[in-house]
């Protein structure tokens, strides 16, 4: 592919795990300093990340007292644009209950033994008004750090979400997705970026690039010249979209 970028970027749109940190969960001194000379230069430096608001600080937080300032983030696949600086939530997609108890249906009839939970948005990443992830009982929780909350089946669907999760700890996520396509069909937009047995529904066309595209408009930063980086299926809109992208 012959990269479409024919002057400095104007933004770097960056994946978090197994792209920006490594497998410690650190940003290394040399990334700072790379991001750092970018910021200098006037470029917008923004993460584009699978991951909820309140697992962002654990990451921004490496970038306190550097050059590497970061204001933005993309969160959850797209469906959430969010601003660190003030800890907001500028943007939602959600699914709405009556379409997650559709695809709780499919899921249930296609992968009787899948868990499901549901990731809410919230107005920021620190919002206790509202539990951020509810999972079926007896969830099995994909990352090393469950902070979810076990709900009836009927309450995971109550409320808005920006992602449905479905976990099958004994199949691969490529798997699963094939599974579900067909009958999910234009219900959700179906990703993941493990291959642990997860699977993400979100909004339909919901996505790192939709959710970055998003934030320009929101924040004002366009025109862009982008690169972006990403390591797994759900970046594969982002690096499509961007001026250059890097897999």
């Amino acid at each position: 592919m012959t990269p479409r970028l024919s002057q400095p970027p104007t933004l770097i749109a960056s994946d978090v795990d197994g792209t920006l940190i490594d497998s410690c969960s650190l940003v290394s001194q040399r990334t700072l300093d790379v991001l750092g000379a970018a910021r200098d230069a006037g470029t917008e430096f923004v993460l584009a990340t699978g991951r909820p608001p309140r697992w962002i600080p654990e990451i921004t937080e490496q970038f306190a007292g550097t050059r590497a300032r970061v204001r933005y983030a993309v969160c959850a696949n797209g469906a959430i644009v969010y601003d660190l600086e003030n800890d907001r939530i500028l943007h939602a997609a959600q699914l709405a209950p009556d379409v997650q108890r559709h695809l709780g249906d499919i899921v249930a009839r296609l992968l009787p033994t899948a868990g499901v939970a549901s990731e809410r948005a919230g107005n920021s990443a620190y919002d206790t008004a509202t539990p951020p992830f509810v999972a079926s009982p007896g969830y099995q929780h994909a990352w090393l750090n469950p902070d979810h909350i076990e709900v009836s089946n009927d309450e995971i669907f109550a409320e808005p979400a920006v992602k449905l999760l479905v976990r099958v700890p004994e199949m691969q996520s490529r798997d699963m997705a094939t599974v579900l396509a067909g009958e999910v069909g234009d219900l959700a937009q179906i990703t993941y970026s493990t291959s642990h047995g997860l699977i993400e529904l979100s909004v339909p066309d919901t996505h790192k690039a939709s959710g970055l595209r998003t934030l320009i408009d929101l924040a004002g930063l366009g025109p862009v010249t982008s690169v972006a980086f990403g390591d797994m299926p759900n970046d594969i809109e982002m690096l499509t979209w961007a001026d250059h992208g890097v897999a």
